[in-house]
């Protein structure tokens, strides 16, 4: 055999490290082959891990060569379709292809790869049939033929729960988990994988019980950081497999191995979890749509509310719209009492009428006691000596504390006034069950946020306090539900409270019996009435046009140009000339701790059409470029910093 030369990737952070490095391959590697983990060096002796991309029998550097120091693992990671992927959304994002790899490969497990390997030495068995469809599916028309037609679809899916047999016995599950398990089906008997990502571990357990019930548990794969980590490369590994199964998990799921994919779902797609906090920032739907432009999969984006960004794609004609489903529910919306303070009337006679059978739900804004407290005597905000974050009240007789760093407000005096008392401002989840107890006595009330956290209630008569997105199913659905807290919800700041709002209204009405009553206490006007209507298109239109006026998210693209003013300045000369382009700014913003005093930081926000942004991304990738090879001190940012699609310079508005 002839020498051999691979192209690797280098796990590295430093955005002119962004390319592929060409290594030769020594003798007795002969397992280097595309997708496997090695180490090679970087500089002198430095070692650095990486991924092999390429291999060639010719050499296309006419430099010096190294070579590659060990094979790490012969099992190939990394897929081509997820190289493909990561390099096609890295791009676009204006990032490093190596930082979208770090979410999409877990971390090596030498014993789950030893058993692997040996398995897959010996005679695989044949996957068992498919479960037959559960009853609920029977009657439900669940868009047949949309794997084999390849459709890009918005789904908006009608709430309502419905009862599936699992191993654990009967389970109640929102009647979407069903419907997308049965799509997923439509992929497997086609001998395709899928992939359906969700937002968090909450909607991941509903999609789980609903796929082992539609598809078999022998074919469903989770993909979640909340599993140990032998359990999630365990089933990382089974992806690579190329068995028809589908891939569950949260948004790193979108990257996971398929090379049949036959479907990808994303849930919620308005929903923030979705969206990566660590760079290069890329949303899960923008990551599927990408990936489903590759692969010419069947694409869905589904949700309880449809989203701008989901709108938008359908008015391109990019998704068909289509609706699932109807849940036969009454919404009522119901002014707040003179003090602005009170559960409506209507929201006790719903309830009350309601727990003579059924449990209610009743989402509220905050977790706590006291989200908030005020000095007693002038009235200002009570903030933490530490810092300056709001302080706030876990339960009834706790020490008031800093919502944001947890420390305690011992000794606290007011800076206005000097007063020492605090009493407390708004109500928390605790302090509105408190309040719910008193009303009803002898109901039962359990409470439901990120300190309790509830998957499920049974059937039986009672009240649950839950905080939004932290609402458990209830067997058979609410009997009534009550949506406090929206006045206070839609006072915030921000381009998508509305639509927030509307999702997050939407998520809990999905939980409400047939003929339930859903109150939603205290707002009026278009998100309000994108509650009581059938469907939620007629208000993300609204809101996509009043956007398209504007020029604000999703109707255009943005990216936030943030540094030092020379470079701002030389980043923002790169990019005149498009004709779709304009900038607002720069301005000066806080500087980063690690800035000395006095250095001056400035953001600029650059607005691009979405044809511009391939052009966008590149001038901007080459300007960080730039700005990275030009010396500056230990220890300092970055003299130049770019996020395509930044949502926190609107989050103001």
């Amino acid at each position: 055999m002839g020498e051999r030369f691979a192209r690797v990737v280098v796990d590295s952070r430093l955005p002119q490290l962004d390319r592929l490095f060409e290594y030769r391959v020594p003798p007795g590697l002969e397992g280097v082959e595309p997708g496997v983990r090695v180490r090679v060096p970087l500089r002198g002796d430095r070692m650095t891990a990486g991924y092999v991309v390429e291999v060639a029998d010719a050499r296309a550097w006419e430099g010096e060569v190294a070579d590659i120091e060990k094979l790490v693992s012969p099992v190939p990671v990394l897929r081509p379709e997820v190289w493909a992927l990561a390099r096609a959304v890295a791009d676009r994002a204006a990032g490093g292809a190596a930082d979208v790899l770090r979410v999409a490969i877990p971390g090596r497990q030498a014993r789950v790869e030893k058993a692997w390997l040996e398995s897959r030495a010996g005679d695989a068995a044949p996957p068992p049939p498919p479960p037959p469809l559960p009853e609920v599916l029977e009657t439900a028309a669940v868009l047949p033929g949309l794997v084999e037609a390849r459709r890009r679809i918005a789904l908006e899916c009608a709430g309502g729960v419905a009862a599936v047999e699992t191993a654990e016995g009967t389970a109640w599950i929102g009647r979407w988990a069903i419907a997308l398990a049965a799509l997923a089906r439509q992929a497997l008997e086609r001998g395709e994988q899928a992939i359906l990502v969700v937002p968090d571990h909450r909607e991941q357990r509903q999609l789980r019980l609903a796929l082992e019930a539609v598809v078999g548990v022998e074919r469903v794969v989770e993909l979640d950081a909340r599993q140990k980590n032998p359990e999630r490369y365990r089933g990382f590994l089974r992806c690579i497999d190329d068995e028809p199964v589908a891939i569950i998990g949260p948004r790193s799921a979108v990257y996971a191995p398929a090379a049949r994919l036959g479907l990808l779902a994303v849930w919620e797609d308005g929903d923030p979890l979705l969206a990566e906090p660590l760079s290069p920032w890329v949303h899960a739907r923008d990551a599927a749509l990408v990936r489903q432009g590759q692969s010419g999969c069947a694409l869905v984006i589904a949700g309880h509310a449809r989203s701008t960004d989901a709108e938008r794609l359908v008015e391109l004609g990019h998704l068909e719209h289509e609706r699932l489903g109807a849940q036969r529910v009454r919404v009522l919306p119901a002014a707040l009492a003179d003090d602005g303070r009170r559960v409506p009337a209507s929201a006790f006679a719903a309830a009350r009428d309601a727990l003579t059978s059924r449990p209610v739900l009743v989402q509220v804004g905050r977790p706590g006691h006291a989200p908030g407290l005020r000095c007693a005597d002038c009235g200002a905000r009570g903030r933490c000596t530490a810092c300056g974050g709001p302080l706030g009240q876990r339960s009834r007789g706790a020490a008031p504390a800093c919502r944001l760093c947890g420390r305690l407000a011992a000794g606290w005096r007011c800076p206005s006034c000097d007063g020492q008392r605090l009493v407390p401002v708004g109500r928390g989840s605790s302090r509105i069950a408190e309040e719910l107890g008193r009303a009803f006595p002898g109901v039962p009330v359990v409470v439901a946020d990120g300190a309790h956290e509830r998957l499920t209630v049974d059937a039986r008569p009672r009240i649950v306090v839950a905080t939004r997105g932290a609402e458990p199913v209830a067997d058979g659905g609410y009997g009534a539900v009550v949506l406090l807290d929206g006045d206070a919800l839609l006072a915030h700041e921000g381009l998508r409270v509305a639509e927030e709002a509307v999702r997050q209204w939407a998520a809990a009405r999905a939980l409400a019996a047939e003929g339930a009553t859903v109150v939603l206490a205290g707002v009026v006007g278009p998100a309000a009435a994108a509650l009581t209507g059938d469907t939620t298109v007629p208000f993300a239109k609204a809101e996509l046009a009043e956007r398209r006026q504007l020029r604000f998210p999703p109707a255009v693209r943005t990216a936030s140009v943030v540094g030092t003013p020379d470079a701002v300045a030389e980043a923002l000369e790169a990019l005149e000339g498009s004709e779709h382009l304009d900038v607002l700014g720069p301005v000066a913003v806080a500087s980063d701790d690690r800035a000395r005093p006095g250095d001056e930081v400035q953001r600029a926000i650059v607005r691009f059409a979405y044809g511009d942004g391939p052009r966008v991304a590149g001038i901007v990738r080459a300007r960080v470029l730039t700005a990275a090879s030009r010396p500056r001190r230990p220890g300092a940012p970055a003299r130049l910093r770019i996020r395509l699609d930044d949502p926190e310079p609107f989050d103001g508005l």
